[in-house]
């Protein structure tokens, strides 16, 4: 027996929806007051990468330096502002997957419940991933890189506190959410949509889409575009694998 519930309208649907997002607004939102509070050691976890004491600098053994300057009046604030409600929904990404899990199983099937289950349930565990990745490999290689380039000696990097932090969320906080890839391959796999054959086939199309998307979350180096594009190639390969046969999925 089909778990869709036909009985509800699409108004009843809007408003279930509207509950779903009110409750993962709201998570973001408390979660974000108690960062407003903590500023210092809110900054000191997203600063760290500009540090020389950097976990990644030590073990290589290198001498990185780096220094950010503020050059506008209320950048600070918004800053902290921004930062509050990023790291509020990285920390409630969990509550959120839920949340939209118990938006959409209704909707499904007994035996696509399963499946779909097991896709929300490892998606917390590939956003915080994406979110490591990011955090402690790609940004500080980026860093490392941009701040050893120089046109010429006459030219010294003085970096933004805005620069830093628009490239600190591309390459964390997107990363994260680029991880998600293979729960959405899994579950439309689930549904017998996509095909492990179909994404083998697609491979070539796929690294020119995956070229294209790091270059849109790193539109002005082509160096955080390489950085970025590998993991994303392999999450590509680790989708193959999570992706039902041809046979099963038949």
């Amino acid at each position: 027996m089909a778990a869709k519930d036909s009985e509800m309208s699409f108004w009843d649907h809007l408003d279930v929806l509207r509950g779903t997002l009110f409750r993962s607004v709201l998570a973001v939102v408390l979660v974000s007051v108690v960062f407003m509070f903590i500023p210092e050691q809110l900054f000191k976890v997203v600063l760290w990468p500009s540090t020389p004491d950097f976990i990644l600098y030590r073990k290589l053994g290198l001498d990185f330096k780096m220094s950010l300057i503020n050059i506008e009046i209320s950048a600070q604030f918004f800053t902290h502002l921004k930062m509050a409600l990023l790291s509020a929904a990285i920390l409630a990404f969990p509550y959120i997957a839920y949340e939209l899990w118990r938006f959409i199983v209704p909707a499904l099937y007994e035996k696509e419940k399963l499946a779909v289950r097991k896709a929300f349930g490892m998606s917390s565990l590939l956003f915080y991933l994406g979110v490591l990745v990011g955090y402690f490999i790609v940004l500080p290689v980026c860093l490392m890189f941009f701040m050893n380039y120089s046109v010429s000696d006459a030219v010294v990097n003085t970096i933004s506190l805005n620069s830093y932090i628009s490239l600190f969320i591309s390459m964390v906080f997107l990363i994260g959410i680029l991880f998600e890839f293979p729960t959405v391959v899994l579950v439309l796999s689930s549904l017998g949509i996509l095909t492990r054959s179909q994404l083998k086939h697609s491979r070539k199309y796929a690294f020119v889409a995956i070229l294209l998307v790091a270059a849109l979350i790193t539109p002005s180096d082509p160096f955080s575009m390489f950085v970025l594009s590998v993991p994303l190639y392999g999450l590509y390969e680790l989708s193959i694998l999570v992706c039902k046969p041809d046979d099963i999925a038949q």
